[in-house]
């Protein structure tokens, strides 16, 4: 018999609001707690009272599920379009156009064409200061200088670029407000730099994404999709490192980003909407449900980590479980700058000289992505 999602274990409840005041004010707790009791239950998945049908599933089952059934589980109506820097793109279509509009855009982000960007991006990072610094702004400005760098060759504005970006990194709902004049002056120089590239050619990103259906507003969102989250793992990556430095060689570099990935994914809650009812493991979900899943629970869950809340590089010497480690999503909908993230990211750490952590706070701290709630004040030793 099945049974109805309302039978799910859920988070404790707060009258009148259900886990919506948990969900703006602390809702990673929240998660722990539903996971928690989900788990007690023998299940991986449990319910959300946000005004309307929401299940949070962490298992590698329930990650393969919602990340391949790609005409079920369906971006629109997902927490992305109520976002207007991630509203729309490559990011809100779904299948079957998906495929499709990936495949275009896939050449420019690609290993190749991110090889071809990274001495220009190498150039354009920002100098370690001789004193003590919060790695938190540092990453920031050095990340926002390599995406000019590789996006534009360094033209874009960069006053204009921080005042664009600045909004991502503040609690909800400020993402979330819409800033039109903004905009529309970001897309304006967007469009007179892929003008002069249409003209005169170009090898940055912006060169490949222009003359492509829509590639103004690809250049646009995944410029934003980028920034914060190579910010926060850079961040994570600086600190873990100026408090472990046996892990300061290049060679382990690899495992370090990993594992930092690994317990703070910057991308930590995904989100669906069910287009049809599914029944998972004897629970019916209605359509229209909000199907979410959680890197950040899958993550740290006992089950599939040794130690889980351990900073331990070394567990990167075998494979993790299939579709336990997420930090990118998967399937068909894979992060499109993986590449490009991963080679900004290792290689600031290969040339930024060893640090020592003196104070700061790395708890995480929740909002369009997760990232250290700071600061996280470092220098060189």
């Amino acid at each position: 018999m099945t049974a109805s999602f309302k039978t799910l274990p859920e988070p404790h409840t707060r009258p009148g609001s259900g886990h919506l005041q948990d969900w703006a004010l602390g809702p990673l707790p929240l998660i722990e707690q539903g996971a928690q009791r989900a788990r007690l239950g023998g299940g991986d998945l449990f319910r959300l009272r946000l005004g309307g049908p929401a299940v949070v599933g962490f298992s590698p089952a329930w990650n393969r599920r919602v990340l391949t059934d790609l005409t079920t589980f369906v971006s629109r109506g997902s927490f992305s379009a109520v976002v207007p820097y991630l509203a729309g793109g490559v990011i809100l279509t779904d299948a079957p156009e998906h495929a499709a509009r990936r495949q275009r855009l896939n050449p420019g982000f690609g290993r190749v064409s991110v090889e071809r960007l990274r001495e220009r991006m190498r150039q354009a990072r920002t100098p370690v200061p001789r004193q003590p610094f919060d790695a938190l702004p540092w990453a920031d400005e050095t990340v926002r200088r390599q995406l000019n760098a590789a996006y534009f060759s360094g033209d874009f504005d960069d006053t204009l670029l921080a005042a664009f970006l600045a909004p991502l990194r503040r609690p909800f709902p400020v993402p979330a407000l819409p800033r039109p004049l903004l905009f529309r002056r970001v897309e304006q120089e967007i469009r007179r730099l892929a003008e002069r590239r249409l003209v005169e050619g170009g090898d940055d990103l912006l060169s490949s994404l222009a003359p492509l259906p829509g590639g103004l507003t690809e250049t646009r969102i995944s410029l934003a999709a980028a920034h914060d989250t190579t910010t926060h793992a850079l961040a994570y990556a600086l600190w873990a490192l100026a408090n472990r430095p046996e892990f300061q060689a290049a060679d382990t570099h690899p495992a370090v980003l990993k594992e930092v990935l690994r317990l703070y994914p910057p991308g930590w809650m995904g989100s669906r909407r069910l287009s049809r009812a599914v029944e998972w493991r004897g629970t019916e979900l209605p359509r229209g449900t909000l199907a979410l899943y959680s890197p950040y629970l899958t993550g740290r869950d006992p089950a599939l980590w040794a130690r889980p809340l351990d900073f331990r590089p070394e567990r990167w010497e075998k494979p993790p479980p299939a579709w336990a480690y997420l930090p990118f999503g998967g399937g068909e909908r894979t992060c499109l700058g993986l590449h490009l993230a991963q080679t900004l990211i290792l290689d600031v750490l290969a040339e930024t000289p060893p640090l020592r952590a003196r104070w700061g706070n790395d708890e995480p701290h929740p909002g369009v992505t997760l990232g250290p709630r700071g600061p996280l004040v470092v220098e060189r030793r």
